[in-house]
């Protein structure tokens, strides 16, 4: 928890706007814990839902040594318009399925003060000024904390991160989400 505390506390520090929030000031803001599902019924996988191009597998951990499964932005896209209001009934299997599974996903390091040694960032879909303010998707961002020992260094070009996906919602201090995607770094290159 206290991990999820930290992270929560700098991704507000760097006046992260969210991912479809409203901005969220600069200052220091108290650590906002994950919000965890409130009842069994929101923490059971989404149904498949018409479109999913995926076939309906079950959530599993990666075999050790395997390579992690190569995905985009668009496969964990949501039906959904910047702004909605998110519930999990809004996920496709194609996402549920990604669930603690080892995945590549390539995007951009959203600039902090920090340069090097960055243990915890926000990876956007893209570097267009659309995914560094608010209003852009939730499902345009993944909130990054590297695994211990592990960091990395800020680049202005693409990275491709791995690690385990999960979906974990993050809310600000007036109970909207900020993101809604979380991954386990073990690696950016």
């Amino acid at each position: 928890m206290a991990r999820s505390s930290a992270a929560i506390g700098a991704v507000m520090l760097l006046g992260f706007a969210g991912c479809g929030g409203a901005p969220v000031a600069t200052t220091a803001v108290p650590a906002v814990d994950v919000a965890a599902p409130s009842s069994a019924a929101e923490s059971r996988p989404a149904e498949p839902r018409p479109g999913d191009p995926r076939p309906a597998t079950p959530a599993q951990v990666e075999p050790h040594g395997a390579p992690p499964l190569e995905i985009t932005f668009d496969d964990i896209k949501l039906d959904m318009q910047k702004g909605d209001p998110f519930t999990r009934d809004l996920l496709p299997r194609r996402v549920t399925d990604l669930e603690r599974r080892r995945v590549r996903i390539r995007g951009y390091i959203l600039p902090s003060f920090q340069q090097t040694g960055i243990e915890q960032f926000v990876l956007v879909r893209d570097n267009q000024e659309c995914c560094f303010g608010p209003g852009a998707a939730l499902h345009d961002c993944v909130v990054v904390r590297m695994r211990p020992g592990k960091s990395t260094t800020f680049s202005i070009r693409p990275v491709a991160v791995a690690g385990t996906f999960r979906v974990e919602e993050l809310r600000g201090p007036d109970a909207r989400h900020l993101a809604i995607y979380a991954l386990d770094g073990e690696e950016v290159r």
